[in-house]
Order: structure tokens, then sequence, then C-alpha cells
């Protein structure tokens, strides 16, 4: 799985951008919120997500790591492909979609080109609680990395907590301290459960 690249500029359009780096051009699918950033540079640092196929290996990019984490969560909703996510993306921002799955306001989503009123309750419902809450500056927090999340509720069901336990306390400790390290928060939730 590639990360990120960073070269020249060979190619730009809204919807792709051709990357030269090592004399080889690579390109990767963006959303006009990146082309936007993007636009008018030389030389650009873009974050990747991958996904192969049988019949092909395709790269998003992304100028941001918080629209790069919003469109791998949109791609987990059952329903919504990478196409419909970059179409998401291009659509409104990252702060406009998170903001409408806090909110539940479907016919936000619905305006989307693609996307349905079922479509739209999948994508709140199940990224709900993924979604932390906006910040004053309409900054969204995904859920202070679900890796630390994971981790935490992976340790405490191996100690022999229920799962549907230690889920509920580990959730609140993050969203009450979302700077804590994973340690930090097994020991919490260990004076908790």
């Amino acid at each position: 799985m590639y990360e990120f690249i960073r070269g020249k500029v060979a190619g730009l359009n809204p919807a792709s951008i051709i990357v030269e780096t090592g004399g080889i051009g690579f390109i990767a699918n963006i959303s006009l919120n990146t082309y936007t950033k993007l636009n008018r540079k030389e030389e650009v640092h873009l974050l990747l997500h991958q996904i192969v196929r049988e019949d092909a290996h395709i790269l998003y990019g992304f100028a941001e790591v918080r629209e790069r984490d919003l469109f791998r969560l949109l791609i987990s909703v059952n329903g919504v492909g990478a196409g419909t996510a970059i179409m998401m993306l291009s659509s409104l921002t990252p702060e406009e979609i998170a903001g409408a799955v806090a909110e539940g306001d479907t016919d936000l989503l619905k305006g989307v080109k693609g996307i349905g009123i079922k479509t739209a309750q999948r994508i709140i419902i199940d990224l709900k609680d993924k979604l932390g809450k906006i910040t004053d500056n309409n900054q969204f927090l995904i859920s202070s990395d679900n890796t630390l999340q994971n981790e935490a509720l992976s340790a405490l069901v191996m100690l022999g907590f229920a799962k549907k336990d230690a889920e509920k306390v580990v959730t609140k400790i993050i969203r009450d301290n979302p700077d804590a390290t994973v340690e930090r928060v097994i020991k919490t939730a260990l004076k908790r459960l």
C-alpha cells in the first residue's frame, strides 16, 4: 500500500493528477477540494489510497489527511464506492460532510449526485460514531484515531472484559481526553470497568 507521493505535477485536471517522480508518472483520481489546493503548484506532496481490483490498481490522491481519512470512512459504508466517495468530497467539503453526519442531515447528503435517501441514511448511521465532534473552528475529529480505540478495546477484551461494556467506556474516555495514549486509555478503563 502506498502512503504518499512527492514529485512534479505533470498533469492536473479537476478529476485527476499526474505526479512525476523518479522518471515515472503516477496518475491519481482526486476530488475538487484537492484540485483547488493543488492548482498552480509545480511540486506536490500527495497522500494516497490504493484500491486493487482484478482488472486495475487505482490510486486516489488527497491534499490533506482529514480528507483521506473521511474518504476511507465513506468507502467503508455498504453501498458507497470510491467513485461515490470522491463525488461526495468534490460536492461538499469534509467539514460539511462531517456536519451532515453529526446532525443527521440527509437532505445535504442527498444533494450529491448518486446519493439517495437510503444511502444518505446508511452513511449517517454508520459514521455517526466514527466521526468525532466538530470543533469550534469547524474542524472535525475522526474519533481520535480508530487505531487508538481499537488497540485499547482489543487489550480489554483480551483481559476478559465484555466487548460491549469496554467499547462504551473506551469511547467515553477518548471523547473526554482525545490526546490520551493507549496505555492511559486502558488504565482509565480498568478503573471504570
